[in-house]
């Protein structure tokens, strides 16, 4: 009989199939207006708040080989391979209210969110 914990050494997140991240027309639009410098939209997670994630999102200067890329009307973004179990099947959205404007992450994956709406937890 096998191990049952020795199956998750044949695992690997490099080998699985994505959804991917996609992009509302608003949020490629501000994206294309972000990077007009040479610079590349990443998004990644990070360990935050009480529910345990937030969204990492950063201009950065060069792309690893741990980024895959989407491509959304027109604009790319990268995302961090180690975060997309997390972010699998996000949509991403540009939304303004009133003086202020974010992203919106449509995230299928999140079980909950933080009171103070920093954090999510999957």
């Amino acid at each position: 009989m096998s191990n049952p914990d020795s199956i998750s050494d044949h695992v690997s997140i490099h080998d699985m199939e994505w959804k991917g991240v996609t992009l509302t027309g608003k949020a490629a639009a501000r994206i294309s207006s972000l990077t007009q410098q040479g610079q590349y939209f990443h998004l990644s997670v990070r360990s935050s708040g009480c529910t345990g994630f937030a969204y990492d999102v950063k201009l950065v200067e060069e792309v690893t080989k741990d980024d895959l890329e989407y491509t959304s009307h027109n604009a790319s973004i990268y995302v961090a391979l180690s975060a997309m179990p997390m972010l699998d099947g996000t949509e991403i959205d540009f939304v303004r209210q009133g003086l202020n404007s974010n992203f919106v992450y449509n995230n299928p994956n999140v079980k909950n969110l933080c009171g103070c709406g920093e954090s999510f937890g999957v």
